[in-house]
């Protein structure tokens, strides 16, 4: 799976820090923190006609992330959406739209990783681009196991949304080398964590499965699915996962805002066959996207 460019997004504007600049002119100093470090907290925020998707669970997972890396200059919740408003009336979009939200420690006097080196305040960028969901929902997609581990709370806590994503970039590599769509992670104790850039879920026996939040994201399409799910009186169980579970599942999908919800059909060259023919990723997917004009802030 490989993204495709839209040439809409060649005379985007983008916001930094407190402005609206050219695509071309978009630019963090060389002392900012997300260049020195990648000392930067962020968002993937998806926009529909009906408006910013979750918006206010995605600043409060902003917000937590920046706060438990001890960030001193967090900037207001209303100053925030002011800049994504802004940015998206700006470019004229309204659906179809996906945001990459930024927080950095902001720029420091001298290279260094010392946070008392940042005296100019946090770097707000609102990146906001065309760009449909990235994955065929409709035919899928196929994995690999990575040999790369996601963190552990023992290593960097994947509660923080950080942007230090080398090891998700790694597995995404062997992929690419595979021939894949995606990389599958384990955790440090060899049970399935999430893909490199989605949540993952599988269904047995009309029970949906997905891996406890502690060595992946607990992502916001996530916890909506499981809210979907047990509104629908579908069990939902988080437990730890082996990868000879997922290999014998019925269905398995992926969560996340850049493909929304995206069926597995291929595991490590095994086919995922739902022998049950009870389609719970179609129900989901179908009840997911009726119920995401309730979760809309409209601008």
């Amino acid at each position: 799976m490989l993204q495709k460019y839209d040439d809409r997004n060649a005379s985007i504007k983008v916001w930094i820090k407190d402005q609206l600049v050219d695509r071309k002119n978009a630019m963090v100093s060389v002392f900012d923190s997300s260049v020195q470090g990648g000392d930067a907290v962020w968002e993937g925020i998806r926009v529909y006609r009906h408006g910013v998707f979750c918006l206010d669970r995605h600043l409060d997972r902003l917000e937590d992330s920046a706060r438990a890396m001890a960030f001193s200059d967090i900037p207001s919740r209303e100053f925030i959406k002011n800049a994504i408003f802004e940015t998206l009336r700006v470019n004229q979009m309204t659906d179809d739209i996906h945001i990459r939200l930024t927080l950095s420690r902001g720029e420091k006097i001298t290279s260094g990783m010392d946070p008392r080196l940042n005296s100019y305040g946090s770097t707000l960028i609102v990146l906001a681009e065309w760009k449909p969901p990235v994955y065929d929902n409709d035919k899928g997609i196929k994995i690999i196991t990575s040999s790369i581990r996601r963190n552990s709370p023992m290593n960097l806590d994947s509660k923080i949304h950080h942007n230090n994503l080398i090891n998700n970039i790694l597995a995404k590599i062997q992929a690419n080398h595979a021939g894949a769509d995606d990389a599958l992670m384990l955790d440090n104790y060899g049970f399935i964590s999430e893909m490199n850039g989605t949540n993952i879920f599988i269904v047995k026996d009309n029970v949906l499965h997905t891996p406890h939040p502690d060595a992946c994201l607990h992502g916001i399409t996530r916890a909506l699915i499981i809210e979907t799910a047990k509104d629908l009186n579908i069990d939902v169980r988080e437990r730890n996962i082996s990868l000879t579970e997922l290999y014998s599942a019925d269905e398995a999908f992926g969560t996340g805002s850049m493909g929304e919800l995206t069926p597995i059909y291929e595991v490590d060259g095994r086919a995922i066959y739902d022998r049950r023919k009870n389609h719970i990723t179609s129900i989901l997917s179908d009840a997911f996207h009726k119920l995401a004009i309730n979760y809309c802030t409209k601008f």
